[in-house]
């Protein structure tokens, strides 16, 4: 018994399911973020650290988040060989993918800025405006980062919006933590 013509078609709507395109974008490389972020830089220097289990809950507990690596990515800022700052690069989830993203800190832990580097989401992607951003410019570990206090929610983007403040603020923990002061 033959298909009727028809048949065929009835598998399109899945197969353009199944190869739907990713929502994932990248928009800037780690160098890019970092110049972005601290641009009088002369360099910036892969600082390796291991965080022991103690550093680990202790990072947990000044951010409210655990930290899902012992091996965060830093790179030290320096100008003129001196320490200038601080770019850790990090993920977060979205409502269902990673947000790759920068956060610069100076030498005694002040967010310089944050960077979104990539975003796997479909929605919610205003993240990546730059006014909401700003608002981290110049906060410490010890600022409160509450959605809809000192960090506004962007309404669409709820989940990005938490979990890069709280990323922000595990990221300065970090830097209390593990870092030098400057």
């Amino acid at each position: 018994m033959s298909k009727p013509p028809w048949a065929h078609i009835a598998a399109l709507p899945i197969l353009a399911v199944v190869s739907s395109p990713a929502w994932a974008t990248d928009y800037l490389t780690v160098d890019q973020a970092q110049r972005a972020l601290i641009p009088q830089a002369q360099a910036f220097t892969a600082f390796p650290v291991v965080l022991s289990p103690a550093q680990l809950q202790q990072i947990r507990r000044l951010s409210g988040v655990p930290q899902r690596t012992n091996q965060p990515k830093i790179w030290q800022a320096t100008r003129e060989n001196a320490a200038i700052g601080w770019v850790i690069v990090d993920e977060v989830i979205g409502k269902h993918e990673f947000i790759t993203y920068a956060t610069a800190i100076t030498p005694d832990g002040h967010v310089l800025g944050v960077e979104i580097l990539s975003y796997r989401e479909s929605k919610g992607g205003q993240v990546r405006d730059p006014r909401w951003r700003e608002r981290f410019r110049g906060k410490t570990l010890a600022d409160p980062f509450r959605l809809n206090q000192d960090i506004p929610n962007i309404s669409g983007a709820t989940l990005s919006s938490r979990n890069i403040t709280d990323g922000v603020k595990r990221i300065l923990a970090i830097h209390h933590v593990a870092l030098p002061h400057g």
